[in-house]
Formats: C-alpha cells, sequence, structure tokens
C-alpha cells in the first residue's frame, strides 16, 4: 500500500506519517508512507492524507503554490483512492474559509468554516474533548466508544446544514463538527497524530476502509 501524506508546507507531517506507520504495522500491511509534494508521486498513492494546520487561506494558498500538485491530489481522490484530511486539511474540503478573508474550498461538504462561537470560553480550542457519535455510523469509528477524547487545537470549525456528512461532533460552547465522511473523503477536526489511541485506531481504520 503507497500512502501519500501531502506536504505542502503546513501541518504535523512527520507525526502523521509516524502514526500512518505505526497504525500499518499494527494491522500487518505492507504499507510505504511518503511525505510528498510530488505530484507524480501522489496521482499513483492508494491513500492520500492532507494534513494542515494554521490559517485557512495560507492553507489554501499554500497547496496551490506547489505546481501540479492539487490537481493530482483531486484526480486520484476522484478515481477512488481514499482520502484523509486532518484539522485544516478536514476544513479545506468545505466550500468556503471565512478566516480572515473568504477563501474558496474543495467543496465536498457544504458549508463554510466559521468562528467557534466559544460563549464566553478561551479560543483556541486547545485540548482533550469527548467525541460523541452513533455507534456503527461509520467504518472510520470501528473500535471507538462515545465519549473517547479526541486531541483539538483550533478557533475556527465547520458549519453546515447538511448533517449528512457529519459522523461524529463534540462540544465546546455550541456543537462543533469532529469528523466527516462522504464517499471516498473523510476528514477529522482534531489531530489523530496527537490523539493516542483513538487516533490510532482511526487511521487502521482509514488504512482498511474500502469506500
Amino acid at each position: 500500500m503507497r500512502i501519500a501524506v501531502i506536504d505542502y508546507g503546513s501541518g504535523n507531517l512527520a507525526s502523521a506519517a509516524r502514526g500512518l506507520e505505526l497504525a500499518a504495522s499494527r494491522l500487518g500491511l505492507d504499507a510505504t508512507v511518503s511525505i510528498t509534494d510530488d505530484p507524480d508521486i501522489v496521482a499513483g498513492a492508494d491513500r492520500i492524507v492532507l494534513p494542515g494546520q494554521g490559517a485557512f487561506a495560507d492553507c489554501a494558498h499554500g497547496l496551490a503554490a506547489r505546481p501540479g500538485l492539487a490537481a493530482a491530489m483531486h484526480r486520484r481522490v476522484e478515481a477512488g483512492a481514499p482520502f484523509l484530511g486532518i484539522c485544516v486539511g478536514m476544513q479545506l474540503m468545505a466550500e468556503r474559509g471565512l478566516e480572515h478573508e473568504i477563501t474558496p474550498g474543495f467543496g465536498w461538504i457544504r458549508g463554510d468554516i466559521a468562528p467557534i462561537r466559544a460563549d464566553g470560553l478561551r479560543l483556541p480550542h486547545m485540548g482533550w474533548n469527548e467525541l460523541a457519535f452513533t455507534p456503527g455510523a461509520h467504518p472510520l469509528l470501528d473500535g471507538l466508544t462515545p465519549g473517547d477524547h479526541a486531541y483539538f487545537v483550533h478557533s475556527y470549525a465547520l458549519r453546515t446544514d447538511d448533517r449528512g456528512p457529519v459522523i461524529a461532533t463534540t462540544s465546546y460552547g455550541e456543537e462543533i463538527v469532529a469528523m466527516v465522511a462522504t464517499g471516498n473523503r473523510a476528514g477529522t477536526q482534531f489531530h489523530v497524530e496527537k490523539s493516542q489511541e483513538v487516533g490510532l485506531t482511526i487511521l487502521a481504520n482509514f488504512l482498511r476502509w474500502m469506500p
């Protein structure tokens, strides 16, 4: 299995790659994890992971600035390769980001990335929070229990009227979308690579996911 971790100058790339390698080892998979901005490597990948941290616009512009990278990623995902976005990598799946400026996203998920209504709580939303979901709602959640904790660091979140792709939420001043999935495309608002056993379980589920 060839796994491409997209390098566009943002995200915990090494941590994400190590998490994927450990998850593959636990499953007994013969997997090669490449941190790459090479469109040819992305075009031949069996799984694609897009980490991200920082501002939506910076991440979107950073991805667009790598010649051929975004186009190769989109073509491979459209051809059926499973995709996982992490933190801002998930946010880029939305239609628009509203952080500092209006920035187009991929349009894979309806809605905007908008400021969290924290109701007086400190921002960024940073630390361990419980996941709320319906058991059996999606293969990426297999082996998890509602109330399990994941590690979040963000001030913006997906705001959408389309609940279909939402597979898990958390609460921080308001309900926050924590995980989305549609077709062969999924994302986590939290950092799976920092979420210990919960994160490794999700990464392992992603590697054996057959959408």
